[in-house]
């Protein structure tokens, strides 16, 4: 099981409000506890966080706010001797605008060779005051920015695809190749053990610039170019001794070409949205995973099953909604929520994911049952979504509300006794139940459900890799097996519903009702 830190809120060692790498260190034994295998951390670089990292500004160094990249070896040093890997985040499409190179380019004016590491164009139209394509961004709005030549003249454009403190690189370039292989090394060698690899899809563009239409490729997401990169990636993680892994951020709806980044000599693994954005229902979910599988087993790949991370709604808030599906088009503020009914079935779900074949991924707080913050005032929100969609988009600070660790109000012992500032996003005092602390050693909490489920998991031969074979069913009701002797049933139906022969229950998401299931509830059954 894969654990994902939000470093800016997962724990604050230092007392500024921001989570950091001694808060991590400090928290290590939580993570230890729950039984992760591997820790992902999202970006900790230097950046001005336009983009709350993912803006970076030097891939080989900590940004100050976090700590130092000492600590950060001495991190992955302490998390290796508690038997936890590390994997790290690499942001590959983009830089921050203050990158050195995006910063040379800048200064060197048109003819810089700089600028050939970036998307560099003339604007259309006879004084070039249009923008070279009528792309859209990945957060709304346009993909292009004119620049201001060093003698005060308007200047060229430059291409982002997200925000416009994120210029593209151009993967073309030889030297933006070399970089990148260079920054796997340097990371590889510090005993990072994999690398999660943001924006998988979108590194290379089409160079006539064509605008997007229907009955023709996309000129910058999913392009067949990309898969040179990352075998060559791959070479690299093979070099190495042990197991180095390659992660990918592939958003693709197409299951064949999500698979294609599977294949033996390119990615060890990729994130499943579908499964991720999949609705509350039975059928939707078997066909989710059916075809999960069936795409993984075309490449020899181990399928990944994910329910939230740090840029979507979380799944309790998600599961308490009449549209339990999720996509970046629906978010909308003011969305009626049961965080009851949500909660219930977040249980359910978080034993569905664990008894997979596959890799599992659990994002921070998701153990402690931590649903979206939506009433994050319009003043304090950070996300560039937020303002790129015209305050449409309600953003994704919602997910990534500081962790509440223990105490009865905010900001519950995220920062340490003694400080005087409040966290980066304010906390709900409703989270007061929700603390680490609150739920330890109560049976019926979360976090007790995900330790017992993720002991179960590493204990039973039959869960992890493997295979899984459909039982015969109610309707509205998901039965499966896994060899030997292990039984997941799903209740998605409005009534209760027999249980199947079997031994015993080995866990439950919710109390039984006697002999039978009762509605959004899965338990686990020893059956043979």
């Amino acid at each position: 099981m894969i654990y994902q830190v939000y470093p800016r809120s997962f724990a604050d060692g230092d007392g500024d409000g921001v989570g950091d790498i001694a808060g991590i260190r400090s928290r290590l034994t939580h993570l230890s506890e729950l039984g992760v295998d591997a820790i992902w951390f999202s970006p900790w670089y230097p950046s001005p966080m336009a983009d709350a990292g993912y803006d970076v500004a030097d891939y080989r160094d900590i940004d100050p706010v976090f700590g130092t990249l000492a600590e950060a070896e001495a991190l992955i040093a302490e998390a290796h001797a508690l038997g936890i890997r590390t994997i790290v985040d690499v942001v590959p499409n983009h830089c921050s605008h203050l990158h050195p190179w995006f910063q040379a380019a800048l200064a060197g004016g048109p003819g810089a060779p700089e600028r050939e590491l970036f998307w560099f164009r003339p604007g259309r139209g006879p004084d070039g005051d249009q923008r070279p394509t009528d792309w859209v961004g990945e957060f709304g709005g346009p993909t292009w920015t004119r620049t201001v030549n060093p003698d005060g003249t308007p200047g060229d454009w430059y291409l982002h695809l997200f925000a416009p403190e994120q210029p593209d690189f151009n993967w073309d370039h030889p030297r933006v190749r070399a970089e990148f292989e260079d920054i796997l090394r340097f990371w590889f060698d510090r005993g990072v053990d994999g690398i999660r690899i943001d924006s998988a899809g979108l590194l290379v563009k089409d160079g006539t610039l064509p605008e997007t239409r229907p009955d023709r490729p996309h000129p910058f997401r999913d392009l067949d170019g990309v898969h040179e990169v990352y075998r060559a990636w791959r070479r690299i993680a093979d070099g190495y001794p042990g197991d180095r892994a390659l992660i990918g951020e592939v958003w693709l709806p197409d299951r064949q070409r999500f698979a294609n980044y599977l294949r033996p000599d390119e990615l060890h693994a990729a994130f499943n949205f579908d499964f991720l954005g999949c609705a509350w229902d039975a059928a939707a979910l078997r066909e989710s995973i059916d075809g999960t599988l069936a795409a993984h087993a075309l490449v020899g790949a181990p399928a990944t099953w994910v329910l939230s991370n740090h840029d979507v709604t979380r799944h309790v808030t998600r599961y308490g909604r009449a549209d339990t599906t999720f996509s970046f088009a629906a978010k909308r503020e003011g969305i009626p929520t049961d965080l009851e009914l949500g909660t219930r079935r977040a249980r359910a779900a978080a034993l569905l994911s664990l008894a997979l074949p596959g890799a599992a991924y659990v994002y921070q707080g998701e153990e402690l049952g931590l649903w979206e913050v939506e009433d994050i005032p319009h003043e304090l929100r950070q996300d560039p979504m937020w303002e790129r969609s015209g305050r449409v988009d309600p953003g994704r600070d919602g997910c990534r509300v500081p962790l509440p660790w223990s105490g009865d109000a905010p900001p519950f012992a995220f920062s340490p006794d003694g400080a005087t500032v409040t966290p980066w996003l304010p906390q709900p005092a409703d989270w007061k139940d929700r603390t680490a602390r609150a739920q330890t050693g109560d049976p019926h909490s979360m976090l007790e459900l995900y330790r017992a489920a993720i002991a179960l998991r590493r204990r039973e031969p039959a869960l992890g890799d493997g295979t899984l074979t459909w039982l015969p069913a109610p309707d509205r009701v998901l039965a499966f097996g896994r060899d030997p002797g292990f039984t997941c049933l799903v209740n998605l139906s409005d009534t209760s519903v027999p249980l199947p022969p079997h031994h015993e229950p080995l866990l439950a998401s919710a109390p039984l009702d006697d002999d039978r299931l009762p509605p959004d509830t899965a338990v686990w059954l020893r059956t043979g």
